[in-house]
């Protein structure tokens, strides 16, 4: 039976990285995020944001842009 992951996303089955759940595209807009993040711009990419932040996964991104900008 196949369970669901983080937002609907699914996990990896096959090594290297067997069970971790898959991280957003990096073309993903803000503004289609669940919850946008405030201290971007809605059109900012999430690899944009990435880059700026040094965070790899959404919430991570969310901390550091909450402590950062």
């Amino acid at each position: 039976m196949k369970e669901p992951g983080l937002d609907k996303r699914h996990r990896n089955r096959k090594s290297p990285k067997a069970g971790e759940i898959d991280q957003k595209h990096g073309n993903t807009l803000n503004k289609n995020l669940a919850a946008p993040i405030p201290q971007f711009p809605p059109n900012e990419t999430l690899a944009d944001m990435r880059r700026t932040t040094g965070g790899m996964s959404v919430e991570s991104v969310r901390k550091k842009a909450a402590k950062l900008l």
